[in-house]
Parts: C-alpha cells; structure tokens; sequence
C-alpha cells in the first residue's frame, strides 16, 4: 500500500495581519480525494503538530471540498495532525505540500521538515505541491550542498494572481520571485487555468485550479 505524507501550516493569519488563513481547503481536499479513489493512504503533519488551520471550507459549488471535509476520518486528521518531530519519513512513498498563505509564514523557512524532505528524495521519493505549496520546497537542500530546486522547473501561484486576489501587498514575500531566483526554470500561464509541470520527481501546480492534476500526476507516478 503506497502512503503520502502531507505537511500542513500551523500559521493560521495571512502573514503578520488578522487576517485568518491557514492551507486553503479545496488544494488538500482534491488532492485527497484523487487519493481516496485510488486506495493510497495519507497522513497529516504539521511543525508543531495539533489543529491545523484551514480556510476555504465554504469553497462555493465545490462539492470535491464539502464532500472531503464532511469525511469525520479526514477531519480527525486536520483536528490531530501528528508532529513533524514524530515522523519516520521511510514509511512513505511521497510528499504532498498543499498551499495556503500560512506556510509562507512556517514551512517556507523551516529546516526540520525540510531535512526530512531531502532525505525522502534523495532515497527515491516523490515530492508534489500546489499553489503555495512550494513555497515549502525552497530550504530543500540536499545532501551534496545543492538546493533540491537548483535544476528543476516548477510553477507556483503567480505575481498576478496575487494581485488579483488581493493579496500582493500582505504576503511575506513573493513566491514566484524566490523561485525564480532560486530553481532552474519557473513557468506559469494565464492566471487561474490549470498548470503542471513534472520534473524527474518533483510535481508543482501553479494555483488551487491546478490541485486535481497535481494529484492525478501524483498517483500516476507512485503506481506507474
């Protein structure tokens, strides 16, 4: 039975405001669901373990989102995550970075779950994120001193669509600069259409419509 390991923010506002926010429901949800149809079982992380925080629950006409998020066992996941300090990173066959503003806020800069991520692959695992998901993979940093993006294209939430959602001037930083600046080639196409891009073990989708083809990609690859 394969098994992902799914990291989540314990950052629950947009950057320092009040704004609440947290992983943005419908990126995990789709992405799970696509897991559930395929028999691949999950777990659910977070830094400092406990509630995580979501937004986007109330995702209008999103019936993938209602339905994951009415599952009792999912939620029991997202109410109890498991530490990231607790993980045995050798029972899983890949790695699932949800978006959401708040990991810009903890799992952008964190060394721990980070550690752990290039020690997955390095032995061979995947690694997948959507949205502002791979804001989580910039402090990869492999064994041989490397950045684990150096020569990897990837795509994340665009510049523009931080504009468009209001959210350009409240963000930490600016995802699509760091990775620019950071991976070996950043691609993105007209803001809010699906967008993949899969890179020898790597999968990053540019925004929430992208999260059901990152997770098809996923699956794809962990029963090819």
């Amino acid at each position: 039975m394969k098994k992902v390991l799914i990291p989540v923010t314990n950052h629950a506002t947009l950057g320092d405001t009040d704004q609440p926010n947290g992983t943005y429901a419908p990126e995990l949800t789709h992405v799970v669901a696509v897991l559930n149809a395929n028999h691949i079982e999950f777990d659910i992380v977070s830094l400092k373990g406990g509630k995580a925080p979501l937004y986007g629950t109330d995702a209008e006409g999103d019936q993938v989102n209602s339905d994951i998020l009415a599952d009792t066992a999912f939620m029991q996941k997202v109410d109890n995550t498991q530490s990231v300090s607790d993980v045995n990173i050798e029972d899983y066959d890949a790695i699932f970075y949800p978006g959401g503003f708040g990991l810009l806020s903890d799992l952008a800069t964190d060394t721990t779950m980070s550690s752990l991520a290039a020690k997955h692959y390095e032995s061979g695992g995947l690694i997948a994120a959507v949205c502002h998901g791979p804001a989580a993979l910039l402090p990869i940093t492999l064994s041989n001193g490397k950045a684990l993006l150096a020569d990897k294209k990837v795509t994340s939430f665009t510049r523009e669509e931080e504009v468009d959602f209001g959210t350009i001037n409240d963000i930490p930083f600016l995802l699509e600069e760091s990775l620019t600046r950071l991976a070996a080639q950043f691609n993105k196409v007209q803001p809010w259409q699906s967008f993949t891009i899969e890179d020898e073990r790597v999968i990053t989708g540019q925004n929430p419509a992208s999260a059901h083809a990152v997770g098809e990609l996923l699956v794809n690859k962990l029963t090819g």
